[in-house]
């Protein structure tokens, strides 16, 4: 993750002092949802950094009913942000009403919030859409001092937004998840190299690659890893670069004797299809 700015860094700090207290205070007396959604909006211009008048908007419509904030950058829709009073516990039927507003407005990114805990979520539309919590920070636990969870409210601040820190942040938790390290392993180019160092290790043994692909799955990586919406997009993903790649290869090179032919190709653009 890039280093925080000074300025940001020095916000940040003092701003968990404040507002730990505010939030807080406000808990303690159960506040509604109006005064909390009150707070949110202080605490995303003076901790986060957006400004209160052109970059946040209130009650933001979707299609006939309303979403508490969204934030805008030069005019551009970032984030649609829904909140519950500082003592609701977040729910899952709470995640789908915004995960849903975000299917209405094509919005990538979710924050659902109480003023103490802060989650955010990534909106992937696939059919069904799903959606991923990227961040949940704990805003009373925040410690100023720690460079560890300034590291965390910073992915959320408007500065990181402009840097693509927080694209950036769930870009690698993705590549570093299960599904995708279980897609990355049952892969093509990678059960080649295990059948060959399988050879090497064993030259009597004939073993190829649907055998090591079957072992993987049944011995070697558990059931969930392989299975549903989360694991198919993982194989999406790898199918979709092993295409790219293969195009770009051969607009670069012109068709060399070890080139894809069109039907390599055409089964990678129907295994990012599918």
């Amino acid at each position: 993750m890039p280093s925080i700015p000074k300025k940001v860094l020095d916000r940040l700090t003092a701003g968990v002092k404040q507002y730990q207290a505010v939030v807080a205070g406000a808990h303690s007396r159960d506040v509604n949802e109006a005064d909390t959604v009150t707070i949110v909006k202080d605490m995303l211009a003076d901790v986060f950094g957006y400004d209160k008048y052109s970059e946040l908007t209130s009650e933001h419509c979707i299609r006939g009913t309303y979403c508490d904030l969204a934030t805008k950058i030069d005019g551009t829709l970032g984030t649609l942000i829904e909140v519950k009073a500082i003592g609701t516990d977040l729910k899952d039927h709470h995640v789908k009403q915004i995960v849903d507003y975000a299917a209405n407005q094509g919005a990538e990114w979710v924050l659902l919030t109480n003023a103490i805990t802060w989650r955010v979520y990534h909106v992937t539309f696939n059919k069904p859409i799903e959606h991923e919590l990227t961040i949940e920070i704990d805003f009373l636990s925040i410690n100023s001092r720690s460079a560890d969870d300034l590291d965390k409210l910073y992915l959320w601040c408007k500065e990181g937004w402009t840097r693509s820190v927080l694209g950036e942040f769930q870009a690698q938790r993705q590549a570093l998840s299960r599904f995708f390290l279980g897609a990355v392993l049952t892969s093509d180019p990678v059960l080649d190299v295990i059948r060959r160092e399988l050879r090497r290790l064993s030259p009597d043994v004939r073993i190829d690659t649907d055998l090591i692909k079957r072992a993987l799955i049944d011995e070697v990586i558990k059931r969930e890893v392989m299975e549903g919406g989360s694991a198919e997009e993982a194989r999406r993903k790898i199918a979709r670069s092993a295409k790219k790649t293969l195009r770009s290869t051969v607009a670069k090179e012109g068709v060399p004797d070890s080139a894809p032919d069109a039907s390599q190709l055409e089964v990678a653009e129907v295994q990012a299809e599918s």
